[in-house]
C-alpha cells in the first residue's frame, strides 16, 4: 500500500471534478434541511429523486427472496447475469447513514457488476434506524451473510462482500461477526467504499464543518445518533470496527475521494487492515466527494473499474 502525497494536493483535482463539487454543493445548499423532516418523509423524497444521489431505474429482471432473521423477515434483492450462470456472488450492503437507502436504489451499478464480473449480485434490505436502532441493522446483515454462506443456492461459489458508506461499515462488522461468532471466513474479498468506521468520528469527519458536499460533520453525528439511539456508546468494536481486532479478514479494497468528510476513516482502516496481516488496497481519488462513484465522472468510471477488477481477482483466487 503506497500513498503519493501528490494525490492530496488541490492541483491534482481535475476541472470536471472541481466543477461537479461546486455544483453539487450549491444544489444541496438549496434543499430543505433533511433533519427537520421525519425519516419516513425523507425516504419518500429520496425515492422520488429528491436526495443527494441520483435514483436510477429499477432492473426489470431483479427478484427478491425473503429469509428469516432475528428481528423478522429480511428481503434480499437478486440480480443475476443475463446469460451465463454466475461465477461468484457479490453480497452488497447499501449506504444511507443506517437511516436511509434501499436495496433497489443502485440497480444500475449492481447490474453493471453482473456484466463486468459475471457475479450474481445480492443486496440486503436491512432494517433502518431510528425505528430499528443498533443492533438490528447489523444483525440483519449477519443473518444474510450466514444464509448466503450456509443455505443459499450460491453457497459453493466464490463470495465477495461490500458496500458504500454505512454499507462499508456494515460489511466490515459482518466479516468480524462471522469470524468471532461463527468461526467462518467465507468471503474472498471485501469492497469497502467510503466507509464510516469510527462512530465517535475520526479527525476528518470531526473537522469537516458545514460545507454541504454530500456529508457535513452534523450529518455524520446525527446519523450515528440515529443508529445508536440518543445515549448510545459509539466505542465498542461491534459499532466502530476501526477499534476491532482485524486479524484473519479477507483482502480488501478501500476506495475514497480526498474531498470526503470520511477520508480518515478509509486511511485509518486500511492501515489497520494491513497491519493485521490482511491483503489491502487503498485507492484515493483527488477531489472525490463522498461516494462520488454514484455520479457520472471520470474518477467514478476509474474507481468502479478498479472495484470490478478487484471482484474478478477475488473470484479467481477462490476458484
Amino acid at each position: 500500500m503506497h500513498l503519493d502525497p501528490a494525490l492530496f494536493a488541490d492541483e491534482a483535482i481535475s476541472e470536471e471534478t472541481r466543477r461537479f463539487n461546486r455544483q453539487k454543493t450549491a444544489e444541496l445548499e438549496a434543499l430543505p434541511d433533511s433533519w427537520s423532516l421525519p425519516p419516513a418523509q425523507v425516504r419518500k423524497l429520496r425515492a422520488q429523486g429528491g436526495g443527494a444521489f441520483p435514483m436510477p431505474p429499477k432492473c426489470p429482471r431483479a427478484t427478491t427472496v425473503t429469509i428469516d432473521g432475528p428481528h423478522g423477515p429480511i428481503g434480499i434483492r437478486q440480480i443475476l447475469p443475463e446469460t451465463d450462470a454466475p461465477r461468484g456472488v457479490y453480497l452488497h450492503i447499501h449506504g444511507g447513514g443506517w437511516t436511509f437507502g434501499t436495496a433497489d436504489s443502485q440497480d444500475d451499478r449492481l447490474e453493471e457488476i453482473t456484466r463486468t464480473t459475471g457475479a450474481a449480485v445480492l443486496s440486503v434490505e436491512y432494517r433502518l434506524a431510528p425505528e430499528h436502532p443498533y443492533p438490528q441493522g447489523p444483525d440483519d446483515c449477519e443473518a444474510a451473510a450466514l444464509w448466503l454462506a450456509r443455505q443459499s443456492e450460491f453457497r459453493d461459489l466464490p463470495l465477495v462482500i461490500g458496500g458504500e458508506s454505512a454499507g462499508a461499515h456494515l460489511s466490515a462488522v459482518t466479516l468480524i461477526r462471522l469470524r468471532d461468532r461463527h468461526g467462518l471466513a467465507p468471503f474472498s474479498g471485501a469492497v469497502l467504499t467510503a466507509g464510516c468506521y469510527d462512530l465517535a468520528l475520526t479527525p476528518s469527519a470531526r473537522s469537516w464543518g458545514t460545507e454541504k458536499l454530500i456529508l457535513t460533520t452534523r450529518d455524520i453525528t446525527l446519523f450515528a445518533r440515529s443508529f445508536l439511539g440518543e445515549n448510545g456508546d459509539p466505542t465498542p468494536a461491534d459499532i466502530s470496527p476501526l477499534r476491532a481486532d482485524l486479524a484473519g479478514l479477507p483482502p480488501a479494497l478501500f476506495s475514497v475521494g480526498t474531498r470526503d468528510a470520511l477520508l480518515d476513516d478509509s486511511l485509518f482502516m486500511a492501515a489497520r487492515w494491513l497491519a493485521a496481516g490482511n491483503g489491502t488496497e487503498l485507492s484515493l481519488h483527488p477531489g472525490g466527494c463522498h461516494v462520488f462513484q454514484a455520479f457520472p465522472l471520470e474518477i467514478s468510471r476509474r474507481s468502479n473499474a478498479e472495484i470490478d477488477a478487484f471482484i474478478n481477482a477475488a473470484f479467481a483466487r477462490a476458484s
